[in-house]
């Protein structure tokens, strides 16, 4: 029972402990965060990383109560009204199983970035993984990810990243290391520990403060080598208007010395073919692209910084739905070859549904590039630039690994997802889901 206590005549509620509910995938049991748990009178929370909500609603404990139960490519079966939620008795100390239907083809797995990955797991007292469960380096949110392997360490970089002390926060480019992917603290089950690169305030500081009003934003990150064999970390930046329109771009490689990325080229005003998006390796050479490759190269730094030696990639795509047989343009993305499939695989946003990603598959990097299937949906909200991790693949590359920013911009939704909007989401990918057969 909840107790209460005689204060000066008034009855004060004792502070009961919060009733734990669990929200598990149906099919594979595993934990399913950002999914929203709400009350008949609207009031609610998301599930954290550990697929927990910590229940603790004044006046609402001990008896029945409707909880209506929601989430991105998520969902429990409709009543007779039409409500999809559960009946559950909340008590001090208690807990309760939720089992939703993925109607996604890909699994949402955790949310990488930002404050509170596991508020709700520290609210109900239970252990919390990772080195910081809570809140690294001041970051409550940032978007668009690259990673590159570097001197025995993952290198990651972010753009535009908040902060808890005001609204305006770092514009040049958030910066960590992590260790190798599959030990401990880069698992994609498990939490990332990243090790940012900290201003003296504890904040994360900019790695790539150059001249020029606006942003700067880093794009094909990789990992080169020079003729004597020594490794370099490699960058293509752009300063950017408010309106997003780059006005200078160029080549910045990074000073591990002091941290921070250096220019090294400043390509001359409409440079038609620049090294952006993600970066991969393809017989020998050296290739750059989103949803499909765009310039390639010789797989060398010297050729990386000789604007002469970029070659155009002319691919063979029409991109259509699988389904329905319509054309579908493609936004941002990245493609890696599978070694399950003997394909290589493309992971991009669809540009008239900026919430849905898909999946297409080609026997080689340009192409042909047709049939799509939309393997994660965000209904009334974005998810962009989704990165593929070749590194993380298992099950002989059967199972493989996406993230992308997760935000209410360009959605037309004015309400974000409490401590999850503009962050980085991770999800998981069975190559043997029949669904995908459509897009072979």
């Amino acid at each position: 029972m909840r107790l209460s206590l005689l204060l000066f005549g008034l009855i004060v509620p004792a502070v009961a402990q919060p009733f734990a509910i669990e929200v598990v995938d149906a099919t594979t049991k595993r934990p399913v965060p950002v999914i929203r748990v709400e009350t008949v009178h609207h009031v609610g929370d998301y599930t954290d990383n550990a697929g927990l909500i910590a229940f603790d609603e004044p006046g609402l404990m001990d008896q029945e109560v409707w909880l209506s139960v929601s989430g991105h490519g998520y969902e429990l079966k409709a009543d007779g009204f039409g409500y999809r939620g559960v009946k559950l008795r909340p008590t001090s100390g208690g807990k309760a199983t939720i089992e939703v239907t993925r109607l996604n083809i890909a699994e949402r797995i955790q949310r990488l970035t930002g404050a509170g990955r596991f508020v709700q797991a520290a609210k109900l007292g239970r252990p919390m993984p990772g080195k910081d469960p809570l809140l690294a380096a001041q970051v409550l949110g940032c978007d668009t990810v690259d990673t590159a392997i570097i001197r025995g360490k993952m290198f990651w970089l972010w753009g535009d990243t908040n902060r808890p002390s005001y609204q305006l926060g770092n514009f040049s480019t958030t910066a960590a290391f992590s260790p190798l992917p599959g030990d401990v603290g880069c698992r994609p089950e498990g939490p990332i520990d990243y090790d940012y690169f900290k201003a003296e305030d504890g904040f994360v500081k900019g790695v790539a403060r150059f001249p020029g009003d606006g942003p700067t934003w880093l794009g094909g990150l990789v990992t080169l080598k020079d003729h004597d064999g020594k490794e370099h970390l490699g960058a293509t930046y752009a300063k950017v208007k408010p309106s997003m329109e780059a006005y200078e771009r160029g080549l910045c490689e990074f000073d591990f010395e002091k941290n921070e990325f250096r220019k090294v080229i400043t390509f001359a005003p409409g440079t038609p073919l620049y090294p952006e998006g993600h970066a991969f390796r393809h017989e020998g050479k050296l290739y750059f692209g989103q949803a499909t490759p765009q310039v390639s190269l010789e797989d060398s730094y010297e050729a990386w910084k000789d604007t002469g030696a970029y070659q155009a990639v002319t691919c063979d795509i029409a991109f259509t739905d699988a389904a329905t047989g319509k054309p579908v343009k493609a936004h941002n993305g990245s493609l890696s070859w599978n070694p399950w499939r003997k394909k290589w695989i493309s992971i991009f946003t669809d540009a008239g549904k900026l919430g849905q990603i898909r999946y297409a598959e080609a026997p080689a990097p340009t192409g042909p590039w047709r049939k799509s299937v939309v393997i994660a949906n965000h209904e009334h909200y974005t998810f962009y630039n989704p990165l593929q991790h070749p590194e993380f693949v298992s099950d002989d590359g059967r199972v493989i690994w996406f993230e992308g920013t997760l935000t209410m911009t360009f959605s037309g939704n004015p309400v974000p997802i409490p401590r999850h909007d503009y962050n980085q989401v991770l999800y998981r990918l069975d190559l043997g889901d029949p669904r995908l057969e459509a897009g072979r």
